[in-house]
């Protein structure tokens, strides 16, 4: 028995409840894992606010965010491009990676396609904070998976104090050797705003903000 299927053989009827988000599918149980557990605190707890993903790629997490809160939006902002050229170049600058993964083979249409609720998706395209000017809203819950240092603290800056007491931001790649700037991005908002956050043990190492 394989250790995930040992703790989906244990876990599942100790929720007390059905799993909302199928985390045998070979994303990254603990990534998915901890996303419904995550909304199923906001949810009992009545967090207000809607969603967002910050570097949505195929879409393949928004989608479970997408599943995970149907009742609310999902912004979905990306470049649908692969990485900004600006961002690559403070990246290189600044020695964090060589920014050369290419994340350019995606469109509007194969993410939305992925949705189970799609008419709550806004599409965001273009330049990270730029396509979020004049958006003011609340978030509950905030994915952001951008790789690189400038957007991923752009994304902090603009999400954290937007974020509900009691929602979550989850920031992928923290302790990914290939991006180092992810771990600079989060400490370094972190500390300017005397923040905690809790490390995870997903593929990437993903860390988690809470207020």
């Amino acid at each position: 028995l394989s250790f995930q299927k040992l703790v989906l053989s244990r876990n599942i009827p100790t929720l007390g409840r059905r799993r909302i988000i199928a985390v045998n599918d070979g994303i990254d149980y603990v990534r998915l894992s901890s996303l419904e557990l995550v909304a199923n605190e906001i949810h009992e707890n009545k967090i207000i606010g809607n969603t967002a993903e910050l570097g949505v790629f195929k879409g393949d997490f928004s989608s479970k965010i997408n599943l995970a809160f149907p009742d609310r939006k999902l912004y979905l902002f990306d470049t649908f491009e692969g990485f900004d050229k600006r961002d690559i170049l403070k990246e290189v600058e600044q020695g964090f990676s060589d920014g050369k993964q290419d994340f350019s083979d995606t469109s509007v249409e194969n993410v939305l396609a992925k949705m189970s609720n799609p008419s709550l998706c806004i599409i965001k395209k273009g330049f990270f904070p730029q396509t979020a000017e004049g958006l003011e809203d609340t978030f509950a819950f905030v994915s952001i998976d951008t790789d690189l240092f400038e957007p991923i603290y752009q994304g902090l800056k603009y999400f954290y104090p937007r974020l509900s007491k009691g929602g979550f931001i989850f920031i992928h790649d923290y302790n990914n050797s290939e991006y180092t700037g992810a771990k600079v991005a989060v400490r370094q908002f972190c500390k300017e705003n005397d923040l905690s956050y809790f490390p995870m043990s997903d593929n990437w190492g993903s860390v988690a903000l809470t207020k």
